[in-house]
Parts: structure tokens; sequence; C-alpha cells
């Protein structure tokens, strides 16, 4: 993740995106930080620390744990959490739910969150996301401009609704 700034710190999402973080972070915090504990605890007793597998293997998740803890806590601490009723009902935004169409193909369906919460596979796309960057503040009816690495292309916004 890059270093941002305490100007820059601002990660927009859904309330239920923020919801879902801060029960990560519970669960971080009381299951899996005391699970590796426990493991370093155990892997100790095994003797030689420089030869112990078990004793680094508990380290390092031991990081990553504590690694995302931070990374959690920074999201949840700088949120901005998007209220849907302050937008237009047909303007996109994150939160919004929207139906494009690219010329005559089959409608495509996304969903517009922050970075956080982000799951492409089931339709959830970043609001950092090319598509959803050319998609944003832009309402139904309006033909949009995607700029991604491998061209351009156009998509139509057909509707727009809550998530």
């Amino acid at each position: 993740m890059e270093e941002r700034t305490m100007a820059e710190k601002n990660y927009p999402m859904t309330a239920e995106g923020k919801k879902k973080l801060e029960e990560e972070l519970e669960d971080l915090k009381k299951v899996k930080r005391p699970e590796v504990i426990n493991r370093i605890k155990i892997a100790r007793g095994f003797g030689d620390l420089s030869e112990n597998s078990e004793y680094t293997s508990a380290k390092d998740e031991q990081s990553v744990v504590e690694s995302r803890i931070s990374q959690v806590t920074e999201m949840i601490q700088y949120a901005n959490v998007v209220d849907t009723d302050e937008v237009a009902n047909d303007e996109v935004s994150v939160g919004k739910k929207v139906t494009v169409q690219e010329d005559d193909d089959d409608p495509e369906f996304y969903t517009i969150v922050g970075s956080a919460e982000s799951d492409p596979d089931n339709g959830m796309i970043s609001n950092n996301s090319p598509i959803a960057q050319a998609l944003i503040g832009k309402h139904v009816g309006d033909a949009v401009t995607v700029q991604t690495p491998a061209g351009s292309y156009v998509l139509k916004i057909k509707t727009v609704d809550v998530a």
C-alpha cells in the first residue's frame, strides 16, 4: 500500500464496507493475534530458534497479522462513508449500482465501492478503477469514455440505483 500524507488519507466506502472492516479488525485482534502468539509460544519450546521453522513461520505470520491490523485500523480511522442520499438518484457515486452497455453488447452491472471493499469477480469495482473513474458524477443516459491501458471504449449509463 502506498504511503499517503495526512491530507491524502481518505478511504471512500459504503457503511457496509466500514462495518466489514470493523468486524475484520475485531477478528484479527481477538482471534488471529492470540492464535499466532500461542503458536510462537509453542514453537519456542522446540529448542534452538535459529533452526526452528515453526518459530520462523509463526513470526512471519505475526508480521502479516500485525501489518493487516495496522492497515485496517488506518482505513477505519480515515473512512469517508458515502451517504448516497446526498447524491442525485440518477448520479453515479460510491454506493450505487450501475447498469452500463457498450454498443449492442449485453448490459453489465457494477456496484461502485471504495477500494477496501472491491470485489471485481462479484461486480463490486473500486472507485479508483478506470470504469468507476469514468462513471462517477455522470447520470443515466450519459455516454462515457473509459480509458484503459488496452485502449478506450464508450459505455452508456442505463440505470443507477442505490446498492
